[in-house]
């Protein structure tokens, strides 16, 4: 009876192996969906939908991008935790979501280390301080000055209580002695938009965000968190320059898939993504986004996140910010 058992459980394991390696050999046979965690017209959402229209191609079917912004990407992390791991839902993640929310928050509606497969990371952001126009300010000196000068006279964007933009905010009040007011909004592209029209006097974000804004005139960027300055920001002095080297960390965005979701299917999203990433092509147009291409594999991004989550403890360390209970919004 026990030799019967054990060849019924020896088949039906096959069995799984054979229907797995079909689903992957097929897939994908229906549109794939990308929840990204952050808001339409962020720097993040304009490289997803480039990239799923160049893969789209590869893949045979179109990926459909669902924005969830907000919540210092809990909102999106939550959405992929509870979808299918069937191989179509993907998530866009980034830092917050899998290495500074479960260190900051209790209760998440998500288990950062057992609910997702990481697929990929995918690039790094270079970020940068902005200001608005209206504050009349061309430096981190000045800018420095105007806040000493009255501590709770400007607001500044965050992606809410938690996020690296707040982390950052906590971090400079801490630094300069301010209380710098944070508000939170579901994306750099609504954040910049805040800025323009002085609902924010300043804000850190990823570069890109704001290019065009600068460009026009109708913010100053002081400040940029790359290790030398940014080709698109010449004129913009580093962090380092500025006197902010010791601010430790550097924002991410990645792939991950639900667990459970088949090992040839999450080989396969790998291979396709990081194909595209490394392409010389799209890394130009990356580059021109103001992000830095680092696609990796799915082991690389394991090992990756470990030691991101300890970046992220140092930096909370630094920030004193105390653990909190996430209260859904």
């Amino acid at each position: 009876m026990r030799t019967l058992a054990k060849i019924f459980i020896g088949l039906t394991a096959s069995l799984a192996a054979f229907v797995a390696t079909a689903n992957a050999q097929t897939y994908p046979n229906k549109p794939i969906r990308m929840i990204v965690s952050i808001a339409a017209g962020s720097v993040t959402d304009v490289i997803m939908r480039a990239a799923a229209s160049e893969l789209q191609a590869t893949l045979g079917q179109p990926l459909v991008i669902e924005n969830r912004g907000g919540a210092a990407g809990i909102l999106g992390g939550q959405s992929c935790a509870q979808a299918a791991p069937d191989g179509y839902t993907v998530c866009i993640i980034y830092h917050s979501t899998l290495s500074f929310n479960p260190i900051i928050f209790s209760k998440l509606p998500y288990d950062a280390d057992t609910d997702f497969v990481p697929v990929a990371r995918l690039f790094f952001l270079i970020e940068g301080v902005f200001v608005s126009n209206a504050l009349n300010v061309k430096s981190v000196p000045e800018l420095k000055a105007k806040a000493l000068a009255d501590p709770t006279a400007l607001n500044y964007a965050t992606l809410g209580e938690g996020s690296y933009p707040d982390l950052f905010l906590k971090w400079l009040n801490n630094q300069w002695g301010t209380k710098i007011v944070g508000i939170p909004y579901k994306g750099g592209g609504p954040a910049a938009q805040a800025l323009a029209a002085n609902e924010v006097q300043l804000t850190r974000f990823g570069v890109g965000n704001f290019l065009g804004l600068v460009e026009g005139g109708r913010v100053k960027a002081v400040a940029v968190s790359a290790a030398k300055r940014s080709a698109l920001l010449p004129d913009v002095p580093t962090f380092a320059e500025v006197g902010w080297g010791n601010f430790p960390g550097q924002g991410w965005w990645g792939l991950a898939a639900p667990k459970g979701t088949p090992k040839d299917i999450v080989a396969k999203l790998n291979g396709t993504f990081v194909k595209l990433f490394t392409d010389p092509k799209f890394m130009a147009f990356l580059e021109k986004q103001a992000v830095v291409p680092a696609a990796t594999t799915p082991e690389d991004f394991v090992a990756f996140l470990k030691e991101d989550r300890k970046s992220a403890q140092a930096l909370i360390d630094i920030a004193k910010l105390p653990r909190a209970e996430y209260k859904a919004e």
